[in-house]
């Protein structure tokens, strides 16, 4: 009786790079030898890839691409016309991919994603899985301050009412069927770690360990965090325009509560001007309401960008 063989799915690693020349050399180590052992053993097609995706950088990332592409088949590498950011670089790669590979893995160049995860990944995959989240096991090597601001992060996510996997950022395995589904999402304004759970298809969960970047420089600075947790939240929700709507309603009760006080106070001979309370109360009423026109002014800032429906990202290289 013959037994059929299945047929080994094809792989396509992709990973963002912006000003990554220092890490890069010893990324493209790592990575060739994870991947012969995968398809040695088995685990993959030859016909696997690992996609570097070159986000306008400076330095000579896009070089060093270039170079590892002629020494070997397979790497592989695309490059934009200009700096688009981290979630449109990797959904550039991601569209790419998805022409050319059964499944596609998404991890950043830094190798902070342990490499293990891949190997997790795959066998989840077998296991029926359309979409594979690599969680990391723990934030003890992170900073207090990262590791709180994280954990408040998809605490404040959640109770917006946004769907997102703890502790998840974008090291993912999705399937074609998957990243079909995520091609239909069309919005500008991008935060795949919210969409990607949108798309419904089997999924589960894989945990690894989170490394230190071993060379070059974080590329998510407190002010990047922040921007990217203002992204996802105004992505996702309208709450927060609810909360307005709340305060607003708060701040009506309370200011009628105190002219009722005022007024009482002054029928009785108690009335005494305060100025200083005044002022004070002016100052934070005034403040109030350019933090509620702020929010409102993203929220019609998103729809402005949307309505415009310009690129999110164009290709100017493509190494296949």
């Amino acid at each position: 009786m013959l037994v059929k063989k299945l047929k080994l799915p094809i792989l396509y690693l992709v990973l963002p790079c912006y000003n990554e020349e220092e890490i890069l050399p010893l990324t493209k180590k790592t990575l060739e030898e994870e991947m012969s052992n995968l398809i040695n053993n088995e685990k993959i097609s030859n016909l696997s890839k690992v996609m570097f995706v070159n986000d306008g950088s400076k330095d000579k990332t896009w070089s060093l691409i270039k170079k590892y592409h002629e020494e070997n088949s397979l790497f592989a590498g695309i490059s934009l016309s200009r700096n688009k950011g981290h979630q449109n670089a990797l959904l550039a790669g991601l569209m790419v991919a998805k022409e050319k590979s059964d499944i596609v893995i998404s991890m950043d160049a830094d190798l902070q994603d342990d490499i293990s995860v891949i190997s997790k990944m795959i066998d989840a995959y077998k296991e029926g899985n359309e979409i594979v989240y690599g969680v990391r096991e723990s934030r003890q090597k992170d900073t207090w301050f990262k590791r709180n601001s994280a954990e408040l992060f998809y605490k404040l996510m959640k109770m917006m009412g946004v769907e997102v996997v703890y502790n998840h950022a974008d090291c993912r395995l999705m399937s074609k069927k998957a990243l079909d589904g995520l091609e239909q999402f069309q919005e500008v304004n991008l935060f795949l770690r919210g969409i990607v759970p949108l798309i419904g298809y089997q999924s589960s969960v894989v945990y690894y360990p989170r490394n230190q970047r071993v060379a070059g420089e974080s590329k998510y600075p407190f002010k990047k965090m922040l921007n990217f947790a203002l992204e996802g939240i105004t992505s996702f929700s309208v709450k927060p325009l609810r909360l307005i709507i709340m305060l607003g309603l708060i701040i009506t009760i309370i200011s009628f509560l105190f002219l009722v006080t005022c007024l009482i106070s002054k029928f009785t001979n108690h009335f005494v001007s305060d100025l200083k309370f005044i002022l004070l109360s002016i100052w934070f009423i005034g403040g109030l309401l350019m933090l509620c026109i702020g929010l409102v002014g993203e929220y019609i800032g998103k729809i402005y960008n949307e309505v415009k429906k310009r690129p999110r990202y164009i290709i100017k290289e493509e190494l296949l």
